[in-house]
C-alpha cells in the first residue's frame, strides 16, 4: 500500500506561534485585524486587535483541478514551484500516469506527493484508456475504479470525458459512476460544447463539474442544470477571459483551476495570476476569493484550512488585496515559501516507465501519392479544440510529404508501448515551422509519441530522439537536436522544477525559431492525439473524427 498524503498529522508541521494582520475572512465577507495563534499545525484562535496591519492574511490558494503530470514535474517539485505563489493544495487527476501505468502509476504519485509539505488531493481516473480507439500502457476498469474510491487519499471520481458512454448507459460508465455514489465522492465532468438535453441527462447522472466551457452562453447553460463550472487558464486553454463574467453573480458555483499547465508558466504564476486578472477586471475580491480559496474545499471536502479556529492553518500572506503580491505561504502552521522562493527542499526520486517503442526510419512515414484532397487537423492558438481542413500536401517520389509554402505539415503518432508498430500520419495547418521538427512523449491521454515536421527525416530523427532516452519532449534543426528526458512514465522529470522550466523555456524558444508561431507549441502538439475533444484529430491507430468518433479516411 502506497504511504497516504502529507497532512497534519504526519510529520513537517509548524512550530506553535502566531501571526498579526489584517485576517480575510471570505467566508463570511469580512475583513479585521487579528493575531492568528497556530499550535500543532492548527489554528488555535482568532483574535481581533483594535489596530490596522500592512499584510492580509488570506486562506490559501487551491487548483480546483490539474494534471501534475503536464507540468513535466513529479508531485514534490510541483509543490515547490506552486507554494511560491500562494497555492497550498491542488486537487489532481492522475490519469496521464495511469494511462501509462495504470493504478501503479497512481500509488506513484501518492508516493511521491506524500514527500511534502503540501496538499494533493488525487481521483480515480474514469477514463484510462480515454477511447479504445488508442493504444494506452495500462487500464483502469470498474472492479479497479472502486478499489480506488475505497481509499482515503481518493478524493473523487476524476472527469467524465466519455460523456457520450455517460449519456448513452454505457455499463461500464455507469459501474464507475455508481462506484463514486456508492462512497459519496464527487464526480467531476469533462462536456466540451455538451448543451441542450444531453447535457442536462449528464448532469442528472451526479456529474458536477465541467472545465471544458469555452462560452459565457454554455457555461450558464450547464449552471442551470446544477453544474459548478471551473474556470481555466492552463498553458495550452485559456478560457478566463470568457468565462470571468460568472465571478459576478455565479461565484457560488465556479472555481479556477489550470487542468495544464508547463513549467515554465508555472514559474511565473499560478491559480494568484487568476485572482489578479479577476481584480484587475474590477471583480469583488471576496467574490474572487469564494473561487480561488474557499468553492473548492467545500465541494471536493478537502482538508484545507479557511482562516477558522479548529482549522488547518493552512493560508497565505499578501501585500494588498488589489496589488496581490504573494510574501508567504503555510500549510499546517509550516512556512513552505517565503517572497518568491520555495522553503521545501528538492530531494532526488525513483523513475517509474512502460516504454518499449522501437527506433524507427524515415520509410515508415511515407503516404502513397493520392490526387484526393487530404484532409487536415486545423490547430487553434490557445484551445483545445481543432478545426477541420483541407489542403494537398507536396509529392517526392510517390510520397506525400509536408507543404511548408501552405503550412500543411505532416504528424505524426507513434505508439510508444508496442515495439515495431507503423506511425499513424496525417497533416496538420497551423504550426507554422520551415525548419526541423518537435516531437514528444506527452500526447494526450495515451502518451504515445507525437511529432510533427518539415521532412520525414526531421520527423523520424525528433522521434527517434525520444524513443533513445525512452520518454522526453525533442526539437531539431538541419544544425542542431535538442530534448528535455522525461524519464518518469516519459511525462515527468525529477530534476529541480525550476531547471525543468529553464530547459523547457529553451525549447520552447528553439520551435519558435523554427518557424512555430504558436503560443505554446510543445503543449499544443500533445492534444492533437486527444480524441474525446472535436473535432478532428490522429491517434495512434489513424486519423479520427471526434464528432462521429470514428476513424475517418486521410483524404476527403
Amino acid at each position: 500500500m502506497a504511504r497516504t498524503l502529507w497532512s497534519s498529522e504526519t510529520k513537517g508541521m509548524g512550530s506553535d506561534f502566531s501571526i498579526e494582520g489584517m485576517c480575510v475572512d471570505v467566508l463570511n465577507s469580512a475583513i479585521y485585524a487579528a493575531e492568528i495563534e497556530i499550535s500543532e499545525g492548527k489554528i488555535a484562535a482568532i483574535t481581533k486587535k483594535n489596530k490596522s496591519y500592512a499584510i492580509f492574511i488570506i486562506p490559501g490558494l487551491v487548483d480546483a483541478h490539474v494534471h501534475v503530470e503536464s507540468s513535466m514535474l513529479v508531485p514534490a517539485e510541483f509543490a515547490r514551484m506552486a507554494v511560491a505563489h500562494g497555492t497550498v493544495a491542488a486537487v489532481c487527476d492522475p490519469h496521464e500516469i495511469a494511462n501509462v501505468l495504470g493504478t501503479e502509476g497512481i500509488d506513484y504519485m501518492i508516493e511521491n506527493a506524500g514527500t511534502v509539505p503540501f496538499k494533493f488531493f488525487l481521483g480515480a481516473p474514469s477514463c484510462v484508456p480515454a477511447t479504445g480507439f488508442e493504444t494506452a500502457g495500462a487500464s483502469v476498469d470498474a472492479t479497479a475504479i472502486e478499489a480506488l474510491l475505497k481509499r482515503d487519499e481518493i478524493k473523487y471520481l476524476s472527469e467524465m470525458m466519455n460523456y457520450p458512454g455517460a449519456i448513452n448507459g454505457d455499463p461500464g460508465v455507469m459501474a464507475k459512476i455508481r462506484a463514486a455514489q456508492k462512497y459519496g465522492k464527487p464526480i467531476d465532468g469533462h462536456a466540451p460544447a455538451l448543451r441542450g438535453g444531453q447535457c442536462e441527462a449528464y448532469v442528472k447522472m451526479g456529474i458536477s463539474t465541467d472545465h471544458e466551457c469555452v462560452s459565457l452562453e454554455e457555461a450558464l447553460e450547464k449552471i442551470s442544470y446544477g453544474m459548478k463550472i471551473l474556470i481555466r487558464e492552463g498553458s495550452a486553454a485559456r478560457n478566463f477571459i470568457a468565462l470571468a463574467p460568472l465571478i459576478a453573480g455565479h461565484w457560488h458555483n465556479v472555481m479556477f483551476c489550470t487542468d495544464d499547465i508547463h513549467p515554465d508558466d508555472l514559474v511565473r504564476g499560478h491559480i494568484n495570476l487568476m485572482v489578479k486578472l479577476a481584480i484587475d477586471a474590477g471583480h469583488d475580491i471576496m467574490k474572487v476569493l469564494r473561487c480561488a480559496c474557499v468553492n473548492p474545499v467545500l465541494h471536493y471536502r478537502l482538508d484545507v484550512g479557511l482562516l477558522r479556529v479548529g482549522d488547518c492553518a493552512d493560508f497565505a500572506v499578501v501585500d494588498g488585496l488589489e496589488s496581490f503580491n504573494i510574501l508567504k505561504t503555510y500549510v499546517n502552521g509550516r512556512l513552505v515559501a517565503e517572497n518568491g522562493t520555495p522553503l521545501i527542499a528538492h530531494t532526488p526520486y525513483r523513475h517509474v516507465n512502460n516504454f518499449n517503442a522501437a527506433p524507427k526510419s524515415d520509410s515508415d512515414f511515407f503516404v502513397p501519392k493520392s490526387d484526393s484532397t487530404l484532409k487536415v487537423i486545423g490547430a487553434l492558438n490557445g484551445q483545445l479544440i481543432t478545426d477541420k481542413r483541407h489542403g494537398k500536401a507536396k509529392v517526392s517520389n510517390g510520397n506525400l510529404v509536408s507543404n511548408v509554402d501552405d503550412d500543411i505539415l505532416k504528424i505524426a503518432v507513434v505508439n510508444r508501448y508496442e515495439k515495431e508498430t507503423p506511425p499513424a500520419v496525417g497533416f496538420i495547418h497551423n504550426f507554422g515551422l520551415n525548419d526541423g521538427a518537435l516531437a514528444s512523449s506527452i500526447s494526450h491521454d495515451s502518451h504515445n509519441i507525437i511529432a510533427v515536421g518539415v521532412t520525414d527525416y526531421y520527423l523520424c530523427e525528433a522521434v527517434n530522439l525520444i524513443i533513445e532516452h525512452r520518454g522526453g519532449i525533442s526539437a531539431i534543426s538541419k544544425d542542431e537536436k535538442k530534448i528535455l528526458p522525461l524519464p518518469v512514465a516519459g511525462l515527468m522529470s525529477t530534476d529541480d522544477g525550476l531547471e525543468v522550466a529553464r530547459r523547457y523555456a529553451e525549447l520552447n524558444e528553439f520551435a519558435i525559431r523554427l518557424g512555430s508561431s504558436l503560443s505554446a507549441p510543445f503543449m499544443m502538439l500533445s492534444f492533437m492525439a486527444l480524441l474525446v475533444i472535436p473535432h478532428l484529430k490522429l491517434s495512434d491507430k489513424g486519423m479520427f473524427d471526434s464528432d462521429t468518433f470514428q476513424f475517418t479516411s486521410l483524404f476527403q
